[in-house]
């Protein structure tokens, strides 16, 4: 299998390159470039800003009449983003920069000018003091004269704003007592106030205990000491209290019985003719009068009328029910 991305070529034995034609370019011919803006400018036409690193097409030719130490300096076409004015700066390989030729105006371009006589001028002593030692003593004297110079005059304002100032220091320090005083005050009032707070919140909870502790001694005895009414003597001696304990018992067993049972519409009471109950009566009491035995008067119930028949209980109605006795009697 061929490889995909071929390096190397095939070239036959009788390959002669001097046979090749070569091919005639003009020296400034000019190549299409992408780059960057390579310092921030501002077009003249239009006064558009143009900052650095703004990339661009641009043509690339060699400048065929400059040269420094044999490398070749390059010019660049560019055009403004606004009013698409012509723009060129070239390279500038002695200073490593670039330098701007028409069409726009360089920022900051005052500043770079100080730095380069700063630098020519630094420079030029150094040539100097390198051939000329009494340069060097000079130039030394003239550097320590101007030092002094300097700290005389510093010195000059110090005082000078020493004079103007009029800094009473008996003042300060008045003020700074008067500060502490008055820090020291704002703190003892700080704790008053969060000792008497203490104080009103251990008062107040001692006083709801105190309440509390009250009302449950007062709940205690109503609740062991039932209250007495003049009547209940009476009731006592009234009701006999074999009677009380049953109703009792039976209550807390079974309930109170209302007045209107669910049950009270089972239960039918059978009516009686009022002949049939005289006769049964009369009858019992013939045979009651007739029988001379003593004993066997005394061992018989006496006969007793049902108790009367209240309208809505089951208990009632069964009592009132007297089927067996109507049995009996047949």
């Amino acid at each position: 299998m061929s490889e995909r991305k071929v390096l190397n070529k095939y070239y036959p034995p009788d390959f002669d390159p001097s046979k090749i034609p070569k091919l005639k370019l003009p020296k400034d011919r000019q190549y299409v470039v992408r780059l960057m803006a390579p310092f921030n400018m501002r077009c003249k036409t239009c006064g558009e800003y143009i900052y650095k690193g703004k990339k661009f097409n641009a043509r690339k030719e060699t400048v065929q009449t400059e040269m420094y130490l044999g490398l070749p300096i390059f010019r660049f076409y560019i055009k403004c983003t606004r009013c698409l004015a012509e723009i060129t700066f070239k390279t500038d390989p002695e200073n490593t920069d670039y330098t701007m030729e028409h069409g726009a105006t360089r920022n900051f371009q005052a500043e770079k000018l100080l730095e380069e006589e700063e630098k020519r001028v630094q420079k030029e002593r150094e040539e100097e003091e390198l051939n000329n030692p009494m340069k060097v003593l000079e130039n030394r004297t003239k550097d320590s004269k101007l030092e002094m110079e300097v700290l005389e005059n510093l010195q000059e304002l110090k005082e000078l704003n020493q004079r103007q100032a009029n800094v009473d220091f008996e003042s300060m320090l008045k003020q700074y007592k008067d500060y502490e005083e008055e820090r020291k005050r704002r703190e003892l009032e700080e704790d008053e106030t969060e000792m008497k707070a203490m104080l009103e919140q251990a008062q107040s909870r001692r006083f709801l205990e105190d309440s509390d502790s009250d009302e449950e001694a007062a709940q205690v005895p109503s609740r062991s000491v039932p209250k007495m009414k003049p009547t209940d003597i009476l009731q006592e001696d009234t009701e006999p209290q074999s009677k009380k304990l049953k109703t009792e018992s039976w209550e807390r067993s079974v309930g109170k019985l209302n007045s209107k049972s669910q049950l009270a519409g089972l239960v039918t009471v059978k009516k009686q003719a009022p002949g049939s109950t005289t006769a049964n009566g009369v009858g019992k009491q013939t045979t009651l009068r007739s029988s001379d035995a003593g004993s066997w008067s005394s061992s018989l119930p006496a006969v007793t009328q049902p108790p009367p028949a209240v309208p809505g209980s089951s208990l009632s109605l069964l009592g009132a029910y007297s089927d067996s006795e109507d049995s009996t009697s047949d």
